[in-house]
């Protein structure tokens, strides 16, 4: 079943987000995941406050992001994720749908 990865993200230094998003998204492709969403205009209609931007990428499993998130690639980006984006992160498993 298909699993989630869903960024709330708020840009902190555009130069740092740069550098983490060509680390991230080399190492999504490397773990079998793909985007489905990333970046795009929002607009809440419930709730708030409204987030900067959204990225949601798509892996074949929860099993395959959790080692994706745990993995020494991705070590690589999330030092840089400090200085480069403050986020909310989301882990969802996805339906099985007849």
């Amino acid at each position: 079943m298909a699993a989630y990865v869903i960024s709330e993200v708020e840009v902190r230094d555009q130069a740092a987000m740069e550098a983490y998003r060509a680390l991230a998204a080399k190492t999504i492709a490397q773990y079998d995941g793909r985007y489905l969403v990333r970046g795009g205009q929002v607009e809440l209609l419930e709730g708030g406050p409204p987030p900067n931007a959204i990225v949601i990428a798509e892996f074949p499993t929860m099993a395959r992001l959790k080692e994706w998130y745990a993995s020494s690639e991705y070590a690589e980006a999330l030092k840089l994720r400090a200085s480069a984006l403050e986020r909310r992160l989301l882990l969802v498993e996805g339906v099985l749908t007849p």
